[in-house]
């Protein structure tokens, strides 16, 4: 078990493998709760991810699914106990979308992210944060900005340390010529952005307004993968209406090409900075 994955993906993989022991023993998510008396969405929630599990639960679920390994039941009856440990990011439980994208991000051993619109927040100045976050979180009290903006630069440090963050970062033209928060604070952000470029782990790509039409019009994507659990990986898909997260396998490679054919249409890293340079007029 790997320390930097975190209890987010720890649930996820202990999810994945109790669905495999109740498939194998042949039964259905309604069978298992008609069995244990339990709410008829606790088994998916479970299997999901979308809630901790009790090490009894997992106990009590191998017995059912008929598991006799001695050290398969105790492997995942500690899986359940690591995946219920507080993570830095609890205290912002609070301030968080649905979904905790965040612990996935945690865990994640490298991300493809497409924005089409602003300066993606891993590589946000505080300035440029605030001056987003205040336009759009107005009637907010100041302290709860501030911790949004303290959520955010504590995420930023997974693209440094013993075992960064590798990403890939795609964003429109416009993410990079539309100015927010003023001049200032917008040359702050493109002289952040070169910066932060120059990182061994991060790759940056402008996609031209000449690009034309694309696959992913529709809005900002983001890709988390994983290196030992390739079948965790997920597509995170940002809306106003909502979030969604695909999980399916066969989804996820369909967006993982997708990410690589646009990657073809944009500008390379190099070519990238120039073009960011040349807004600064250097």
């Amino acid at each position: 078990m790997s320390d930097i994955e975190g209890p987010t993906l720890r649930r996820r993989r202990l999810g994945v493998e109790l669905k495999r022991c109740r498939e194998a023993a042949h039964l259905t998510q309604q069978d298992v709760s008609r069995h244990f008396e339990w709410h008829s969405a606790k088994v998916t929630r479970i299997e999901t991810a979308r809630v901790a599990v009790t090490p009894r639960d997992v106990r009590d679920l191998l017995t059912l699914y008929l598991v006799e390994d001695e050290e398969y039941r105790e492997a995942l009856i500690e899986l359940a106990r690591s995946s219920r440990e507080r993570s830095w990011w609890t205290d912002y439980k609070d301030i968080m979308r649905p979904g905790n994208f965040v612990g996935m991000e945690a865990a994640a051993t490298s991300m493809r992210c497409w924005e089409p619109i602003l300066i993606p927040g891993l590589l946000q100045t505080e300035a440029y944060m605030r001056a987003l976050i205040s336009t759009g979180r107005s009637a907010d009290p100041p302290q709860r900005i501030d911790r949004r903006i303290s959520l955010r630069l504590t995420r930023q440090s997974r693209l440094q340390g013993e075992h960064p963050l590798e990403l890939a970062l795609i964003v429109d033209e416009s993410a990079i010529r539309r100015r927010i928060g003023g001049e200032d604070v917008m040359t702050a952000q493109l002289e952040h952005l070169i910066e932060t470029a120059k990182l061994p782990n991060i790759s940056l790509q402008v996609l031209p307004f000449s690009a034309g039409e694309h696959s992913f019009l529709g809005g900002p994507c983001t890709l988390l993968e994983y290196r030992d659990t390739t079948h965790l990986d997920v597509v995170y898909l940002e809306g106003l209406a909502g979030d969604y997260y695909e999980e399916q396998p066969t989804e996820v490679a369909r967006y993982r090409q997708e990410f690589e054919r646009l990657s073809t249409r944009a500008l390379d890293h190099r070519t990238t900075i120039k073009m960011i340079e040349s807004l600064l007029g250097a």
